[in-house]
């Protein structure tokens, strides 16, 4: 495993990557002052992004539904927690953009070689999403209702 995004795994067999990318920056407005240079004050942390680039060969390495898998979490809207492969959490992100180039295809219209670059923004913590981007099945609600000693018959 190289990483986890919520419930999807970023490995050899389902999406790998080859570059990760992560832009950081801090926010420290300035406000002008006359005979001196502007006044700068800290007022917290600003955008924070990941950019994730790699090579899907669906015959060699990787599940061509994988991306597809990631538009779907991306519909969703949701944040999910990112983890690395050695277990180091960063966090909740959502994902902002996704881009596919398909090539080298067969006759059937199907790209054997396929590059593709995930964007992801961070998110506030508490905004992620608990069940990991799974969709947790089927809403049984109210499953059972039978008599309560039906099951001993």
């Amino acid at each position: 495993m190289m990483a986890a995004l919520g419930q999807f795994v970023f490995a050899l067999n389902t999406l790998a990557y080859q570059e990760l990318r992560r832009t950081s920056s801090w926010r420290h407005p300035s406000n002008s002052r006359v005979g001196a240079r502007p006044a700068r004050q800290y007022v917290g942390p600003g955008d924070e992004t990941i950019t994730l680039t790699g090579l899907l060969a669906p015959e060699f390495m990787g599940d061509r539904k994988a991306l597809d898998r990631l538009r779907e979490m991306a519909d969703r809207g949701a944040a999910y927690a990112l983890v690395n492969g050695a277990g180091e959490a960063f966090g909740a992100w959502v994902i902002e953009g996704m881009e596919e180039t398909g090539s080298i295809f067969v006759r059937e219209g199907v790209a054997r070689r396929v590059e593709f670059t995930i964007t992801l923004a961070r998110v506030d913590d508490a905004l992620a999403d608990p069940a990991g981007g799974t969709d947790g099945g089927d809403d049984w609600g109210d499953w059972w209702t039978g008599d309560d000693w039906d099951w001993w018959m």
